[in-house]
């Protein structure tokens, strides 16, 4: 794929993962927003597209792995892969973060009380991702699988865009609210009297971050184009 200023940053970043960092330095979000063209992510930034493609084709010519092959992969195969690898992280690591948040929150809130957002938010964000989880395990992915062995599953919706929708809302709703916390933390960077479980925790939400990106991306990028691309070669 060349890269100009009409290139699609999701597709870019399904493409090559390397061009991943960065948006991510840049401030670009590539997963939640990625349907947009780099023209557009620059504009909203206030800034020329020159410098970031220039960025874009300096990491695409480093010598390396481009990542896993995600856009290889068969919808079913990149479902279960998702499920497995994304949901049981987030599953493992909101029991990890959330008592050292409120930890955290507890003796430091008074100093910090940035701290006691943040507890919130990531509260908040715990129980809309394990519901979001929930939803494309029992419903949306099991109709994906469906798709991918010519299945006859009846769809508990007249199209497989009607629940990818919901989704990506709700993937750009977790978007913001992680947008926030980072901001609150500096990104990530503990207070300078930070004690080791503050530090730990900080370093945790932003792996969080991290992995939650990738899962999205993932899902907005490859996994429902896919899934959308089935459907209407099934029906037509």
């Amino acid at each position: 794929m060349d890269i100009n200023e009409q290139t699609v940053i999701g597709a870019l970043v399904a493409e090559d993962y390397r061009t991943a960092t960065v948006f991510k330095t840049y401030g670009i979000d590539f997963c939640c927003n990625g349907n947009r063209t780099i023209a557009e992510a620059c504009a909203k930034k206030g800034q020329g597209p020159e410098i970031l493609i220039g960025a874009l084709e300096q990491a695409r010519s480093q010598q390396g792995t481009e990542g896993l092959a995600y856009t290889s992969w068969p919808a079913d195969l990149l479902a279960d892969y998702i499920e497995k690898k994304h949901h049981r992280y987030v599953t493992a690591k909101i029991a990890e973060i959330t008592p050292f948040l409120e930890k955290v929150a507890t003796v430091h809130g008074s100093r910090h009380p940035e701290l006691k957002a943040v507890e919130a938010l990531f509260k908040d964000s715990a129980a809309e991702l394990s519901a979001h989880m929930q939803k494309e395990e029992m419903i949306l992915f099991p109709y994906i699988r469906s798709l991918a062995s010519n299945g006859t599953t009846r769809a508990p919706f007249e199209t497989v865009e009607d629940p990818i929708s919901v989704m990506m809302h709700e993937h750009h709703m977790e978007g913001e609210r992680f947008e926030k916390i980072a901001a609150l933390t500096g990104n990530y960077t503990p207070p300078e009297d930070a004690c080791s479980t503050c530090r730990v925790t900080f370093s945790l939400l932003k792996e969080f971050e991290e992995d939650l990106h990738l899962h999205v991306h993932l899902e907005n990028n490859i996994l429902f184009p896919k899934a959308v691309k089935m459907e209407q070669e099934k029906v037509n």
